[in-house]
């Protein structure tokens, strides 16, 4: 990227807002799926009421889950315990409630349940309708990242067609891989390739910016996501390999945004016995934090996409506490964020 491209991304980052609001969404009740048609509309008007667009955190580990096949660690042990609060894999929502409209950021094996967090009558009854979703943005084509789209397929939700915005390349892989292809041909899911660097604009609250990500490319290449709304901005990137490969630099990305939600899949080198971390390379929390501390006052940046491994996993942990010390966050399922 010329220095004078850099410069127009990084202005195109730079509006920011500094208006916050409080947010409250009605719980759902256990309706039918009549009486869930039914009281969509008035539950909407409540919602509209009360807040715009935001972002719901529906998980925040690592692509194959808390605890992950084959696991009998400590932390792996503790998820499977009775009573132990289920945790999702990394994915978000964005919820427009005035306007009915919801988009998924990653398609994870935990969609099922997932969906299940997204509030409000007026989700339900579109899920009922088979429109669940206004459009799905996909970052790549790693396990944990698009395998929840099988979910929307003839054998399970047989969804209506939804707008699928991605890279050429990850709309490509999907156009020719069973099973993908095939929700693609029956047109359930319907590819919108998206440019990087520019801003695009999805409806009249929200716009997306696809920012180039170095990571594996084995079947796709990788993005992370700027979303904006009417007042605020939040990056969505689970998944690097090294801060230093990417441009334009993450500092001048976190920067920009209200909200950063950056990829903490591991806290220490070691927590990967038997296997090297130039094999599945992502930065160190501990690293990240040292190169953003003094962005953490500006900006809300927390720590997604954590590893069945990653003892930040502990709430009361050294690690975790760190974390909290040092001005960063590691949100859970659930956390709304204001757009």
């Amino acid at each position: 990227m010329s220095a004078g491209a850099k410069a127009g991304l990084i202005a195109e980052l730079s509006r920011r807002s500094f208006v916050r609001r409080m947010s409250v969404v009605a719980a759902a009740g256990g309706l039918s799926a009549r009486s869930l048609l039914a009281s969509a509309l008035s539950e909407s008007a409540r919602s509209a009421a009360q807040e715009g667009l935001f972002a719901l955190l529906l998980g925040s580990v690592q692509d194959a889950g808390l605890p992950q096949a084959g696991c009998y660690s400590e932390l792996c042990e503790a998820a499977r315990a009775e009573g132990a609060e289920p945790r999702f894999v990394t994915s978000l929502a964005l919820v427009e409630p005035q306007a009915e409209r919801f988009y998924l950021v990653d398609a994870s094996p935990d969609l099922t349940r997932q969906m299940d967090l997204i509030p409000g009558q007026a989700f339900r009854a579109r899920s009922a309708l088979r429109r669940p979703f206004d459009g799905i943005f996909l970052t790549h084509a790693h396990m944990g990242h698009y395998l929840g789209l099988a979910h929307l397929g003839r054998e399970g939700l047989g969804t209506a067609p939804t707008p699928c915005y991605c890279t050429d390349r990850m709309a490509s892989f999907l156009e020719n891989n069973g099973p993908w292809s095939l929700l693609v041909e029956e047109g359930r899911l319907v590819p919108q390739r998206l440019a990087t660097n520019v801003w695009i604009r999805i409806d009249e609250h929200l716009e997306v910016m696809a920012l180039p990500v170095p990571h594996r490319q084995e079947y796709s290449d990788t993005v992370g996501f700027v979303f904006r709304g009417s007042e605020r901005q939040i990056l969505y990137l689970p998944d690097i390999d090294r801060w230093e490969k990417m441009n334009p630099s993450i500092e001048s990305v976190v920067r920009q945004v209200d909200v950063a939600l950056l990829d903490g899949s591991f806290y220490t080198a070691a927590e990967l016995p038997g296997r090297s971390q130039e094999d599945i390379p992502h930065p160190l929390i501990p690293s990240t934090m040292d190169r953003l501390q003094s962005l953490s006052e500006e900006t809300e940046i927390a720590f997604i996409h954590l590893n069945n491994t990653n003892r930040a996993l502990m709430a009361d942990g050294p690690e975790a506490l760190d974390v909290a010390r040092r001005g960063f966050h590691l949100p859970r399922k659930g956390q709304r964020y204001a757009l």
